[in-house]
């Protein structure tokens, strides 16, 4: 019973998170900043409206306060609004072509390891190390054998 609501849950919050393709981004300076004429942060508005509606009378007053409302013909002329589009097919294709180059790489990666490791392992046994204490004695004994 518990998983059916976390499953239930989780794909009403998937589904109420689709994004827009298009949508009216207005930045404009704190409500504080035009009221109390000092300079502050700017604040961001998105809303999802037609293009001749993406100015502060469409997107900014009905979300205000009264007292913006109020103040509105010193406010609206300090935001800058503007209309946005974006194909966000094209962004989740590029991100999905992305990730699988990256895992493509990794695989190919992995197998030059193990590959790697097989032919060590194969050239380690077919050569036996000397030591400098080796060739010394060879030495020795090659000098013993001329002077005879």
């Amino acid at each position: 019973m518990f998983w059916k609501l976390i499953i239930i849950f989780s794909v009403f919050f998937v589904e109420t998170q689709l994004y827009e393709d298009k949508r009216c981004r207005c930045v404009c300076p704190t409500p504080t900043s035009i009221l109390n004429s000092t300079k502050s942060e700017r604040t961001l508005y998105i809303a999802y409206v037609p293009p001749n509606k993406c100015n502060c009378d469409g997107v900014i007053l009905p979300k205000a306060a009264d007292e913006i409302r109020e103040n509105a013909q010193m406010f609206c002329p300090r935001c800058d609004c503007r209309y946005e589009t974006r194909n966000t097919t094209i962004i989740m294709v590029v991100v999905i072509l992305v990730v699988w180059m990256v895992m493509l790489l990794l695989g190919y990666y992995i197998f030059l390891m193990l590959l790697e490791m097989l032919v060590s392992k194969k050239s380690t046994n077919s050569y036996q190390i000397q030591s400098a204490s080796d060739e010394f004695e060879n030495l020795l004994m090659q000098s013993e054998e001329t002077e005879d």
